[in-house]
């Protein structure tokens, strides 16, 4: 039962993903790491121990 479910809507799903949103999944997955990786960056420079 659980197969043929997600099977089916696997198969209705599918068909109407474009390439566009591919691209656009990409570019934002890109982004929020950059953005992720830059703020963690940000806040070990402020959050460093002071000599």
């Amino acid at each position: 039962m659980k197969v043929g479910t997600i099977g089916g809507f696997a198969l209705s799903v599918v068909p109407n993903i474009t390439s566009a949103d591919v691209f656009r999944t990409v570019v934002l997955a890109f982004v929020g790491a950059v953005v992720s990786f830059s703020v963690t960056l940000l806040l070990k420079h402020f959050t460093g121990k002071k000599k």
